[in-house]
């Protein structure tokens, strides 16, 4: 059986190493030019974290981990406002989470891939044609392929959903906000901070940042907006939105780099009818992005990858094989949007009151016997999707 995956961020390359292992021939093929760079911080549990585990990946995790030691809130001159100790955090998932740059976990999954795939940098997918037997696609350089599956695993803006299901407008749910992430080194900035992930908020806006190793620091910023599109110049815009805010985000603001350094885009989520087409698949963020908000999206890709393999390694009749794939993790899926959408107001605050109200909360809830208030943020709703064997 032969596979072709589009993307090789942490859905495709989670996909690939578990097609790999149930013995299929798997080619992927990624639009950038090569492996990416440094990304989000995430915190890895739930779904990810077991099929990490199942994948012997953990040791490898773990020595890439960062130990994050809380959330720290400052005001304009960087005086505490409210902290929670990632304590809680750990103690809510039985110690069953990890700190990581997405990059990291990126990098952990090619590794264990070990070259055993044909991975194809620099290019994307052109045109797709299905048939009873098989899925044939062009290739950006021209070349065609065929496959007996075709999964799209190209993010939030993917290119298979595109060609096979139909333009992104129709299934994407804008949450309202803007966010963007960078990494620099400023070592004099670096020395100030600890290995707390520190922010500062004001009405509508909210910029953060913490070091990482080597005098590197990774910034990340939330705004509220109503722009439909997004702006022509992602760094000006940035700039602009944030100039006036205090604390360290002017230094920040200064070493904000030109894309593709510069991650920017929406908040969003993808709310699809189906997954699944056919021979047409699609994982991770290209069907089922929960967003910035709700969270896990990286835990749930590789949840969701697992699941996907799992159902075609019990069959060789591939198109019956995804519907069942979907049916297992859309209801998970549907509980975490759902949970995202219920906190967006609380993601970056819109009032100075509200600021205060989610200080004041934060600060009970770092409370040993009240951080039972932030059980339904900080934890899974219902559960991982990923089954043991036996």
């Amino acid at each position: 059986m032969r596979a072709i995956i589009c993307g090789a961020g942490i859905a495709g390359l989670s996909l690939a190493w578990w097609l790999e292992h149930h013995g299929w021939e798997v080619v992927v093929v990624e639009h950038a030019p090569g492996p990416r760079g440094e990304g989000y911080m995430l915190d890895f549990f739930g779904s990810g974290y077991d099929a990490a585990e199942l994948m012997g990946l953990l040791p490898g995790l773990r020595a890439v981990a960062y130990d994050v030691t809380g959330i720290l809130h400052v005001d304009a001159r960087g005086r505490m406002t409210s902290r929670i100790s990632y304590g809680t955090f750990r103690d809510l998932q039985q110690g069953r989470v990890l700190s990581l740059l997405r990059g990291d976990l990126e990098h952990t999954l090619s590794t264990a891939l070990g070259g055993r795939i044909d991975l194809r940098f620099g290019r994307s997918i052109d045109a797709v044609t299905s048939a009873r037997d098989h899925v044939a696609v062009t290739l950006t350089d021209g070349t065609t392929e065929r496959a007996d599956l075709l999964v799209g695993a190209d993010g939030i803006h993917s290119r298979v959903r595109e060609l096979a299901f139909g333009p992104e407008h129709a299934f994407r749910r804008d949450l309202g906000y803007h966010t963007a992430a960078y990494v620099f080194t400023d070592r004099v900035l670096w020395s100030r901070l600890d290995r707390t992930f520190s922010m500062h908020t004001a009405p509508g806006r909210q910029a953060g940042c913490y070091r990482l190793r080597d005098g590197r620091v990774a910034a990340f910023h939330a705004h509220v907006t109503t722009e439909p599109d997004l702006p022509d110049d992602p760094r000006a815009a940035l700039r602009r939105t944030y100039r006036d805010m205090g604390w360290v985000i002017p230094t920040m603001l200064a070493q904000c780099p030109e894309p593709p350094a510069l991650y920017y885009d929406r908040v969003a989520q993808i709310e699809m009818p189906r997954w699944t087409s056919g021979r047409v698949a699609l994982v991770g963020d290209a069907c089922h992005a929960v967003s910035l908000l709700a969270g896990q999206g990286a835990s749930m890709a590789m949840g969701a990858s697992y699941v996907l393999a799992d159902e075609l390694a019990r069959t060789d009749d591939v198109p019956s094989a995804l519907p069942r794939y979907e049916a297992r993790v859309r209801p998970a899926i549907e509980r975490k949007q759902a949970a995202g959408r219920r906190t967006a107001k609380w993601f970056v605050p819109s009032t100075r009151r509200r600021i205060a109200l989610r200080d004041l909360v934060l600060r009970l809830a770092d409370v040993a016997p009240l951080s039972v208030l932030l059980r339904p943020v900080l934890t899974t709703p219902g559960g991982s999707i990923v089954t043991r064997p036996g």
